[in-house]
C-alpha cells in the first residue's frame, strides 16, 4: 500500500563564491555507477522522478532554507539533472543521475554560517508517496509537494 511519508536528504556544499556569496553542489542522487540509490530508510528516487521534481522546484518556489526552518534566505540561481542524455551532450563522463544545484545566498546570518563551516550541506526535504518495490524492504518516492533545500548543520 502506498503511503505519505516525510523525507530528507543530505548532501556537502561542494563550491562557495564568497564575492558573490554562492553556494553549489549536489541536491540528491537517483543513481551512481548504473545503480538506484537506496537510502538508510530503504528508499531510493528513480531517475525520471528526481528529474520531475527538480522541474517543478525550479518552476515553483526556487527557495533556500535554513535548517528547514527560516525558508527562504536565498535563492535558486542554477540547477541541472545530470541524465545520460545531458550527459551526453555536455561530454560529462559517467552514468550517476544527480541534481546540482546553486543558491545565491541572501540572509547574513546564513551566510556567516556557510563560511563559518556551521552549515555545510545541502539537505532536500518535503513529503514523498512510498511505494514498496517488489518483495524487498526498498521503497520508491514519487516527491510530492513543499519540496525545498536547506543548509543545514
Amino acid at each position: 500500500m502506498d503511503s505519505l511519508a516525510s523525507w530528507s536528504k543530505r548532501f556537502r556544499i561542494q563550491k562557495t563564491d564568497p564575492d558573490r556569496r554562492l553556494v553549489f553542489g549536489t541536491a540528491s542522487t537517483s543513481t551512481q555507477a548504473g545503480r538506484v540509490v537506496v537510502d538508510h530508510d530503504q528508499d531510493r528516487i528513480e531517475p525520471e522522478e528526481l528529474e520531475r521534481a527538480a522541474y517543478a522546484f525550479t518552476s515553483g518556489p526556487r527557495a533556500l532554507g535554513e535548517m528547514h526552518d527560516r525558508i527562504g534566505v536565498g535563492v535558486l540561481v542554477e540547477s541541472l539533472v545530470t541524465t545520460a542524455d545531458k550527459r551526453a551532450a555536455l561530454g560529462i563522463p559517467g552514468d550517476d543521475v544527480s541534481w546540482w544545484v546553486g543558491f545565491k545566498v541572501e540572509d547574513d546570518s546564513t551566510w556567516q554560517g556557510v563560511t563559518s563551516g556551521q552549515f555545510g550541506e545541502f539537505s532536500i526535504g518535503g513529503t514523498a508517496k512510498r511505494s514498496p518495490v517488489g518483495r524487498s524492504e526498498e521503497h520508491t518516492s514519487e516527491l510530492q509537494s513543499r519540496q525545498y533545500l536547506v543548509c543545514r548543520l
